[in-house]
């Protein structure tokens, strides 16, 4: 059986399979996945999932019938170890095989581990799939002092989840703010504050030497100031890396994920791939970018899907990133790196702020809490290369869709 392959169960996975069938490709398609679960939703499993608002059931896309309804078969719980380019084959684990024509690789990323002595003691966890989730919320239930080690999206989310749950909380990061990477000063601090009032502590600059135990369990760790945090329970959130080496050993373009132009395609025209495990020119950051968001994968799936069907439709949509911590929503668009100037809308006192972010007058990304309004405004200036003036944006009584209004001609 020839076709479509798809390794990985992922939202670029799955989406690129179902955008290659709604494209038209008749041909048979096939999901290979390692995970026994359907198809699921990632970004709970870090929130509602541990504070039991959401269950494995609930977190399922799709169940399996729509999948038989699309003509697309699923093979859950076997891993994909090879890409054979000559014969156009993948192997999989216990040494069958798989034909394609096309092969779309969704693989995502894997967390990076944390390299200090005692990192393999028991109570070490990190946070990428549902089996990692289900052992963190079994774990969460019995520990009561919790370090968490890395201050990015993963590991706020999980100390907010775990302070909700009651549990005493640390979080350690090494940079000199929270979200370094991702967001501006501003919103670090509102961050940081928001993270104090709801009892967690927070050591920034702070590195993890070793981690102690007993008996096999983590009983503490030793910071780089030479502190010593009790602690039962430890969450890694220290960055992802991209899963690539079925890519690399196949020979493909790989760097920091598999190069792939603006239709998903990768250095081999019959082969696809999309979401974390990809990297592209990103036309609005004018960089080559490995992005992990459900928005990226999702639609770079898309191009690539509607790519292996025989159609044209490049990838060029504005990235978007979320997060949930206790009752703020932080809505990320566009990246916001080497800005050089910035303009605040809204009260961060009141927890309801936007900021807006500048390189050399053009309007380059959005951060906003508990602003959605904005955020779908920006979306919009964006992609259209309209760019309010900073001024504008501190004017709380300036309409930000008359803009998109004069530029389209048309009601908003």
């Amino acid at each position: 059986m020839t076709g479509l392959v798809v390794i990985g169960a992922s939202y670029a996975g799955i989406q690129g399979a179902l955008s290659a069938r709604d494209a038209g490709y008749a041909e048979p398609i096939t999901v290979v996945a390692d995970e026994a679960w359907l198809p699921y939703q990632r970004p709970p499993l870090s929130k509602d999932f541990l504070t039991e608002l959401a269950t494995e059931e609930s977190l399922v896309l799709r169940d399996k019938a729509f999948f038989d309804n699309k003509g697309i078969d699923l093979i859950l719980g076997v891993r994909a170890t090879d890409i054979d380019r000559q014969s156009r084959k993948i192997l999989l684990g216990g040494h069958s095989a798989l034909s394609f024509d096309k092969l779309l690789i969704g693989t995502g990323s894997h967390a990076r581990k944390l390299a200090v002595p005692g990192a393999d003691l028991g109570g070490v966890r990190y946070l990428r799939t549902m089996q990692d989730a289900i052992e963190l919320k079994a774990s969460l239930r019995d520990a009561s002092e919790i370090v968490v080690v890395g201050g990015g999206f993963i590991g706020l989310e999980v100390a907010a989840s775990a302070g909700k749950l009651g549990k005493k909380v640390t979080v350690l990061e090494s940079s000199s703010r929270l979200l370094e990477r991702a967001v501006s000063p501003v919103v670090s601090e509102f961050l940081l504050d928001m993270h104090l009032q709801h009892g967690v502590d927070v050591m920034l600059g702070e590195t993890v030497v070793s981690i102690n135990g007993q008996n096999g369990r983590v009983t503490s760790v030793s910071c780089g100031n030479s502190a010593r945090l009790q602690a039962d329970l430890i969450l890694v959130g220290v960055g992802g890396l991209p899963n690539d080496q079925i890519a690399k050993d196949a020979g493909l373009d790989c760097s920091n994920g598999i190069a792939v132009d603006d239709h998903g395609r990768s250095s081999d025209p019959d082969i696809f791939a999309a979401g974390d495990c990809a990297t592209h020119y990103n036309t609005f950051a004018r960089d080559w970018l490995r992005l992990e968001s459900v928005q990226n994968a999702q639609d770079q799936a898309k191009a690539a899907g509607l790519a292996i069907a025989g159609g044209t439709g490049p990838y060029d949509s504005v990235p978007r990133f979320w997060s949930d911590q206790y009752d703020a929503k932080l809505q990320i668009v566009g990246i916001s790196r080497n800005f050089d100037d910035q303009a605040i809308r809204g009260s961060i006192e009141d927890g309801k702020f936007s900021v807006f972010y500048y390189r050399q007058g053009r309007l380059i990304a959005v951060d906003s809490v508990n602003r959605s309004g904005d955020q779908m405004a920006a979306r919009r200036m964006i992609a259209g290369g309209i760019s309010p003036s900073p001024d504008q944006i501190r004017d709380a009584s300036f309409d930000l869709k008359s803009l998109l209004k004069s530029a389209n001609g048309v009601g908003v």
